[in-house]
C-alpha cells in the first residue's frame, strides 16, 4: 500500500468507509459497510457539470473545489468530529479521481491514516460481476419447486430457522416473484445493489454444506438473475413440494391479503392479463375484488393462470424437475421447523 492508495483487497484493513459520491450514487449502490459523506450533492453534481459542458472546465473545477471545501468542512464539524488521531478511513469515489482524493489529501493533512480506494467504486462494481460469474458455481443446491401457493417460501424460511444454509432470492429481492408480487411498503433495490446483496449472501455461505434455493424465474419483480446463478440452479436437485388446493388457496389469501386494500390497483394489475385471458375473464376478477371474495379469486387465478404458466415454463428453466422427489407440505403443523426437519430427514437418508 503506498502513502496514498489502497487497493479492493486492503478493504478490511480499515475503520470506516466513506463513499463521498452523491446521495443518488450511493443509493444505487455501495461498497458493503461503507457511510455516505458526499462531497457534492445531487443538485451540486448537476451544476457542475452543466458549468463543464455549457461554460468552460476551468469554471466548473473552480466553483467544484469552493463547493467540495465548504462540504468536507461540514463532515469534519460533524459526523467525523470525534474521530482519533489514529483513525483508518478509506475514502472512494466513481473512479477514485478528484472528490475521493480532494478528502483524501484534506484528511491526510489532519493527520489520519486515510487512503484512497483506487479506481473507485468502478473497480468494486467489476469486481462484483467478476464474482456474479464464479461464486454460484461453488455450491450444490437443492431446489424447492412446486405449483404457486405451496408454501415453498414458507418451507425455506423454516429450513433456514432450523439450520439449514438457505439462499433466499426473494428476500435479496424484495419481491415475491410474480404479477402480484410486490411487498407492502417496499421498494425494490436497484439491479447493482441486489448484486452487491446477492455476492455478500454467497460469500458467506459453506460450499461444503447443500444450499436450499427456491425455485424462480430469470426475472423476481425488476430484478434479473445472473446468468451463472441460473445455469447452476438449472442442474441442481430439485425437491417438488406438494399442497392441496385448498391449501395453496389459503396461502395466497394470507400472503396477498393487502392487495384488497388498494382494490383499483390490484385491478390494474389484473388488467396486465387480459392478452392472456381476455376481456370477459379480467373483468369478472374485477367483479370478485369489489366483492372481497379472496378465496374465490385466488383459486380462479391458480386454476386459470398460475398452474398454466408454471407448466409451460418450470420444466425449461429447470429440466431436471420430472425427477424431483415428492414433498408433501404439512401447512397446517403446529410448528413448521417440524416440516422442514422431516425434509432433511428425507434429504439425507
Amino acid at each position: 500500500m503506498n502513502n496514498q492508495l489502497a487497493s479492493l483487497a486492503d478493504v478490511a484493513q480499515f475503520d470506516t468507509i466513506i463513499d463521498v459520491r452523491t446521495p443518488l450514487e450511493f443509493a444505487d449502490d455501495h461498497i458493503p459497510g461503507a457511510i455516505n459523506a458526499p462531497v457534492l450533492s445531487n443538485e451540486e453534481r448537476v451544476l457542475i457539470g452543466t458549468l463543464y459542458k455549457q461554460v468552460s472546465p476551468f469554471e466548473a473545477t473552480k466553483q467544484g473545489a469552493a463547493l467540495v471545501a465548504k462540504n468536507i468542512a461540514h463532515h469534519l464539524e460533524t459526523i467525523f468530529a470525534d474521530k482519533p488521531i489514529n483513525w483508518k478511513p478509506l475514502i472512494y469515489c466513481w473512479r477514485g479521481g478528484k472528490r475521493s482524493g480532494s478528502m483524501t489529501a484534506w484528511f491526510k493533512l489532519i493527520g489520519w491514516k486515510a487512503r484512497q480506494l483506487e479506481g473507485g467504486y468502478k473497480v468494486y462494481r467489476h469486481h462484483v460481476l467478476a464474482q456474479l460469474e464464479e461464486l454460484p458455481r461453488r455450491f450444490h443446491y437443492k431446489v424447492l419447486a412446486g405449483l404457486t401457493g405451496s408454501g415453498k417460501t414458507r418451507l425455506l424460511r423454516a429450513l433456514a430457522a432450523c439450520g439449514a444454509q438457505v439462499l433466499d432470492l426473494e428476500a435479496l429481492a424484495c419481491h415475491r416473484g410474480s404479477l402480484l408480487g410486490a411487498l407492502p411498503g417496499s421498494t425494490q433495490p436497484s439491479h447493482k445493489s441486489f448484486d452487491s446483496l446477492l455476492v455478500q449472501t454467497l460469500a458467506q455461505l459453506d460450499p461444503a454444506r447443500p444450499v436450499f434455493v427456491e425455485a424462480e424465474s430469470k426475472k423476481i419483480g425488476q430484478i434479473q438473475l445472473p446468468e451463472a446463478l441460473m445455469r447452476a440452479l438449472s442442474d441442481a436437485t430439485c425437491i417438488r413440494v406438494e399442497a392441496t388446493l385448498a391449501d395453496r388457496v389459503d396461502f395466497l389469501c394470507e400472503d396477498y391479503a393487502t392487495l384488497f386494500d388498494a382494490p383499483e390497483q390490484f385491478k390494474g394489475l389484473l388488467t396486465r392479463l387480459t392478452a392472456l385471458h381476455g376481456k370477459q375473464i379480467i373483468a369478472h376478477w374485477h367483479t370478485l375484488i369489489d366483492a372481497n371474495a379472496k378465496a374465490a379469486l385466488f383459486r380462479e387465478l391458480i386454476e386459470l393462470h398460475y398452474d398454466p404458466a408454471y407448466q409451460r415454463s418450470s420444466h425449461g428453466l429447470y429440466p431436471r424437475l420430472p425427477q424431483a422427489f415428492p414433498f408433501a407440505f404439512r401447512p397446517n403443523a403446529s410448528d413448521l421447523t417440524t416440516e422442514a426437519m422431516r425434509l432433511l430427514d428425507q434429504v439425507q437418508a
